[in-house]
């Protein structure tokens, strides 16, 4: 698919690295955007990833030939309505919301199934906004698409091909079953994630001894709950009812843990953690360019200088850092100092020189 003019209606973390990424592979790409707040629109122009230095209104979007709804789902929905006067009989609409259900049920209310293509890109960050977009955020991530049998399918495999040319992984699924697939894998965990540190925060006391000792466990199962408000609130009213039934199931998931733990049951403890154990560990997660996958653990003595000359040695080799930082409590976490880096080859080439240079380097398992 050669796409000459393509728009962005939200230009956030996602739209942004969809963006870059296009441009990375097809750089003669006409890119015209909008978002929510013109400091955005831009930052985007002045870095020269948009062609219009401007918010556009939705009448303006009439020339493309994609159109990527970067939007909140229910906003997107209404951009959507928006759009079906506007666009070309051949362009192509497609958003990047974690709920297909309600935008798919607006497309065949509007007449627009043989255009509209659900996407989900199943990548991201904690972090929000343009300036943490990447274009390796693509890279090797599943990205989920939906259709109707009105979408033509030749039309819906070139582009499922050229979303792969973009580096991602993608997988076709029908509305109903993407719905019913990430509410299980996502949005339950976010829930579930938002539940535990907000308990983590009611029960802790006037010394924040909870807040100070939150070790790697505790914050790897909640670095979700530091997405967007906005976002989620979207998400959790518009696949509600899969949501809710899913927590049904999960709080009988509790209760039989909570009945092994009260009971002292040995056995059956030992049995739900092995079951537990055994697929988690059957699971193989891609590195889809999200920089938290491209981190190591060095152990560094507590001497002035020491940190400093991590970094030297890394920026000697012509290494660029993402983020690091020190490990205060140790618990499940493999070394004091935890370096992040853009690529694997990046890390890859720091573990060879920190090795040669006497540090100890390991990397968790994820």
């Amino acid at each position: 698919m050669k796409s000459k003019t393509i728009g962005f209606v939200g230009l956030g973390l996602i739209g942004g690295s969809i963006a870059k990424a296009i441009l990375k592979i097809y750089p003669n790409t006409k890119i015209l955007a909008t978002a929510s707040r013109e400091s955005t629109i831009e930052a985007a122009y002045e870095e020269h990833l948009i062609d219009n230095n401007g918010l556009l209104k939705i009448h303006q979007f009439g020339q493309c030939d994609i159109i990527f709804l970067c939007s909140p789902v229910k906003v997107n929905c209404d951009y959507l309505r928006q759009l079906k006067d506007i666009v070309k009989p051949d362009c192509i609409i497609t958003d990047v919301g974690s709920v297909k259900g309600d935008i798919t049920a607006v497309a065949r209310e509007l007449g627009l199934s043989h255009q509209f293509i659900g996407g989900h890109p199943m990548t991201g960050s904690e972090l929000t906004g343009l300036e943490h977009s990447s274009a390796l955020l693509l890279e090797n991530a599943y990205y989920i698409l939906t259709a109707d049998d009105e979408m033509d399918a030749n039309t819906y495999n070139d582009f499922c091909s050229y979303i792969s040319s973009l580096g991602a992984i993608p997988i076709k699924l029908t509305p109903e079953e993407h719905d019913d697939a990430t509410a299980s894998v996502s949005h339950l965990p976010h829930v579930i994630a938002a539940a535990l540190v907000n308990l983590v925060q009611d029960t802790d006391d006037e010394r924040a001894i909870r807040k100070t000792i939150a070790a790697g466990g505790f914050k790897d199962i909640t670095r979700i709950a530091s997405g967007s408000p906005t976002m989620w609130q979207h998400i959790f009213l518009s696949n509600r009812n899969s949501i809710l039934a899913l927590i049904e199931k999960f709080q009988e998931e509790l209760d039989v843990f909570k009945s092994a733990i009260a009971d002292s049951d040995s056995d059956e403890i030992l049995k739900l953690w092995t079951k537990a154990k055994d697929y988690r560990d059957s699971l193989t997660i891609p590195e889809s360019g999200q920089a938290r996958f491209f981190e190591l653990y060095c152990d560094i003595d507590d001497k002035a200088g020491t940190l400093v000359g991590v970094l030297q040695l890394l920026a000697n080799a012509d290494i660029s850092v993402r983020n690091i930082d020190i490990i205060h409590n140790r618990e499940f976490e493999p070394g004091v100092l935890r370096i992040e880096f853009y690529t694997q080859d990046a890390l890859n080439k720091a573990r060879t020189v920190l090795t040669h240079n006497n540090y100890y380097v390991r990397q968790r398992t994820n």
